[in-house]
């Protein structure tokens, strides 16, 4: 039934927990260093390009502390709808440094499949194994938060991301270990950047459409239309516009028009009638809505400016 899945649909804002990311930053700046110091002794690529991959996390899960710190603030007016969007701006540019620095990476890995080098295999699966228990706990921490915020979530794919690749380090420690096939390393550098570079497109997509004011993919504008043109005192609703402020925050602006001239005093009542079926069916949190009779205005959902 449509409406059992707008209800499913509506979301409500959570608060993250800041000191969370913190804790993921600092350890990730420990794995980051531990990495590099055993990607240096043992030769090993794969450990540098991971260590790589977790300083970005570090900056990552930091930047999205102090946006989360900073999206806090109360609106004024030079920003008068507060600081939200700043979360998304992380997440925008933690998506494009995981994409960069992939792309740095598979480029290295192309010249060592050409120039082999020999790699300390037990120093390299010390690290990872290190690199792997540390990443899963930072995880844990970030789990519930990553469903909250999509600069969160940007952290989370980040950490996600950095455990795969910690067990893809582990597999090559095994089998350069085994049979002395110093190549792996490599390859293992270019399956992890593949991985990153996907994740990271992804959250860029997501946060490209939110800055562009795209509507929600979850939001069915013709169902809306439906549902509003139901009551019986509306005969359209059109210049309909529909974008989030950041990821868990829907607005939605419209104009109405009625079928018969109404006092203001009805209208107010009809307005919070409106306002109460939008929220409840379609999650939609601020609802601005002009009502208009017999104004001649074009009765297209979407309005379309003419050249």
């Amino acid at each position: 039934m449509p409406e059992k899945k707008h209800k499913r649909n509506s979301t409500h804002h959570h608060a993250v927990n800041e000191k969370n990311l913190l804790g993921a930053s600092l350890l990730n700046l420990v794995i980051t260093i531990v990495e590099i110091a055993g990607g240096m002794l043992s030769g090993s690529l794969a450990l540098l390009s991971d260590a790589l991959h977790n300083l970005s996390d570090t900056f990552a899960t930091f930047i999205a502390y102090l946006a989360t710190i900073i999206g806090k603030r109360e609106a004024n007016q030079k920003k008068t709808f507060g600081y939200k969007r700043l979360e998304i701006l992380a997440a925008l540019t933690n998506a494009v440094i995981l994409i960069v620095i992939s792309v740095f990476l598979m480029k290295e890995a192309w010249h060592r499949i050409h120039n082999p080098a020999p790699i300390n295999s037990i120093i390299m699966l010390i690290v990872g194994m290190i690199g792997l228990l540390a990443n899963v706990y930072a995880m844990i921490i970030l789990r519930k938060d990553a469903r909250k915020s999509i600069n969160v979530k940007a952290a989370y794919v980040h950490l996600i991301g950095d455990s795969l690749s910690s067990v893809v380090v582990i597999v090559g420690g095994v089998l350069i270990r085994l049979f002395n096939i110093d190549w792996i390393d490599p390859v293992i550098t270019v399956i992890i950047s593949i991985y990153i570079i996907r994740s990271g497109f992804l959250i860029l997509q997501e946060a490209v459409n939110i800055l562009m004011q795209s509507t929600p993919d979850r939001l069915d504008l013709s169902a809306i239309k439906k549902t509003v043109e139901q009551q019986k005192e509306v005969l359209n609703i059109h210049h309909l516009h529909a974008w989030m402020l950041a990821d868990q925050e829907i607005h939605m602006e419209a104009h109405i028009e009625l079928k018969s001239d109404q006092k203001l005093s009805q209208v107010k009542l009809i307005q919070e009638e409106m306002e109460k079926l939008l929220r409840k069916d379609f999650g939609i949190r601020h609802i601005t809505l002009q009502f208009e009779f017999e104004t001649g205005h074009d009765p297209s959902l979407i309005h379309i400016k003419s050249r």
